[in-house]
C-alpha cells in the first residue's frame, strides 16, 4: 500500500479517481500510473476468472484469492468488491475477515437478494433494510482496523426509487458503514440529491452504456461524491484491442498494425523480467 491509506485520502477532501482491475496485467499497470486507489471489479474479475457472468456464481474462495494475489504485488490500495457477503451474517464475518487479511483496503457489500447481478442490469432485487444494516454492523465488528474500509451499497434505486435507496443509504451509514454507494442513479439531479442527504464518503459508479451519466471527476466532486470508480474501463478496452488484433490475425495471417500492441519490452518491465534477469546474472556459473 502507499504511504497515505485510502481512508486518510479519503478523509483529504479531495476526489479519488480508481480504475477498475479484473486480473494482475490489469493490477501491474494501474499500479504504475500514480492512481490513489485500484477498484477490484466484480464484473471484470468474475469475467477474467471464470468467463461467467456477475450473475452470483463466484464463490468467496474464487474471489477471496484474486483479492489477495493482486494485493500482494502491487503498492495502491485496493478497493474489492465483496458482492453480498457470500451469505448470511456468518459468511459476512468471514469475507471481512479475509478480505482484510488479504490486503485489501476496503470491501463493498451490496444489499441485493442471492444471487446478486450487475448493479446496472435490469431485474436486481434487494433484501430488507434491517437485514442489511445488520450486515453493516456484523462487517464492521469483524474487521480488525479501522483502517479497513466498509462501503455499504444500495441497489434499490433501479427497482424502489431513488427515495427508498437515500432512506436505505442513511441507514447503512447510521450502522457504521464507512462509505456510502447508491448505485444506478439516473441523472445529474438525483447525483446531486445523494450528494446533498448523505454525509459519508460517497462512491459514484461511472459505466460506460449504464445507467448513470459519465462526469468529470471535478464534477463529481462538486456533487458531493468522494471516488469515482472505472470498474469497466480496463476489461472493455482489452476486449476492444483483443477483437481489432485477432480479426487483423485471422483476416491478415498476421498482425499488420502494430499501433494495436502493447511495447514487448515495456511489457516484459511490468511483469517483472528485469528482476529475473538481474537474478541470472548473479547466480550464473
Amino acid at each position: 500500500m502507499t504511504q497515505a491509506t485510502l481512508k486518510q485520502q479519503l478523509e483529504s477532501g479531495e476526489i479519488i479517481v480508481a480504475p477498475g482491475i479484473y486480473d494482475m496485467i490489469s493490477a501491474l499497470m494501474a499500479d504504475r500510473m500514480g492512481f490513489k486507489a485500484l477498484y477490484m471489479t466484480g464484473y471484470g474479475t468474475v469475467a477474467s476468472h471464470l468467463g461467467l457472468p456477475d450473475a452470483g456464481l463466484a464463490t468467496y474462495t474464487d474471489m477471496v484469492g484474486r483479492v489477495a494475489t493482486m494485493a500482494k504485488l502491487t503498492k495502491t490500495p485496493i478497493i474489492a468488491d465483496g458482492d453480498t457477503g457470500y451469505g448470511g451474517l456468518l459468511n459476512v464475518h468471514h469475507t471481512v475477515r479475509g478480505y482484510e487479511e488479504a490486503g485489501a483496503a476496503a470491501i463493498q457489500l451490496e444489499d441485493q437478494e442471492f444471487p446478486k447481478k450487475c448493479g446496472h442490469t435490469p431485474g436486481r432485487r434487494v433484501i430488507p433494510k434491517a437485514d442489511m444494516v445488520k450486515k453493516i454492523q456484523v462487517a464492521c465488528e469483524a474487521r480488525q482496523s479501522e483502517d479497513f474500509l466498509i462501503i455499504a451499497r444500495t441497489d434499490a434505486r433501479t427497482a424502489l426509487g431513488l427515495e427508498e435507496a437515500l432512506t436505505r443509504a442513511e441507514a447503512y451509514a447510521d450502522a457504521g458503514a464507512d462509505v456510502i454507494f447508491v448505485e444506478s442513479p439516473e441523472n445529474e439531479d438525483e447525483m446531486a440529491e445523494i450528494g446533498k442527504r448523505l454525509n459519508k464518503p460517497l462512491v459514484a459508479n461511472m459505466v460506460p452504456g449504464g445507467r448513470t451519466p459519465i462526469l468529470a471527476a471535478d464534477k463529481l466532486q462538486a456533487l458531493g461524491f468522494s471516488l469515482a470508480i472505472h470498474p469497466a474501463a480496463g476489461f472493455l478496452a482489452t476486449a476492444q484491442a483483443l477483437d481489432k488484433s485477432y480479426r487483423d490475425i485471422l483476416e491478415n495471417g498476421d498482425v499488420t498494425d502494430w499501433s494495436l500492441l502493447y511495447n514487448f519490452s515495456d511489457f516484459n518491465s511490468i511483469i517483472g523480467f528485469e528482476d529475473i534477469w538481474e537474478f541470472d546474472k548473479r547466480h550464473a556459473d
